[in-house]
């Protein structure tokens, strides 16, 4: 039985680019299952339910997670630490997808573990473009382990 899994979780709080997204995503059919979180609290929430679910054999983690870094409750720094800390969620891509052009977010973000750091184009096609080479990149070409495999590599060592 195969898990219904969400591809991409987003994790956005500004309206237009999450309907910039959402669109560039689907117009490219990139991703069938989205998740929008709209702040850093409600991502954990998500991605903590998503691990109890594949605990349970109920369901999976999501492929890839689409991360701004200015977010309401919980920063999207932060958001990466608890990603990357987690011997569950630890695999998942991270890109870090946002607006900032401040040297010390992106190296706070690479010294977290993202996977990738993006700064938003500005332009409608050039957003699409990005949007579409990052889900393919990360979706289609990159292998990635089985997460209940790479927990399992993590307890273990």
């Amino acid at each position: 039985m195969e898990l219904e899994q969400t591809q991409i979780l987003l994790v956005e709080d500004e309206e237009p680019d999450i309907e910039l997204t959402l669109a560039a995503l689907e117009s490219h059919k990139v991703a069938n299952q989205v998740h929008v979180a709209r702040d850093g609290a409600e991502a954990l929430e998500f991605l903590a339910e998503c691990e109890a679910k594949q605990a349970a054999g109920t369901g999976a983690l999501p492929r890839l997670v689409l991360l701004d870094l200015n977010l309401p409750k919980i920063s999207g720094i932060e958001v990466l630490q608890k990603i990357k800390s987690n011997p569950a969620t630890k695999i998942i891509p991270v890109v870090v997808l946002t607006s900032s052009t401040q040297d010390q977010d992106m190296m706070r973000s690479y010294l977290n573990g993202v996977n990738s750091y993006l700064q938003k184009p500005v332009k409608f096609d050039e957003f699409c473009k990005v949007v579409k080479e990052i889900g393919l990149y990360w979706l289609l070409m990159n292998r990635q382990p089985l997460s209940s495999l790479a927990v399992k590599y993590a307890k273990a060592g």
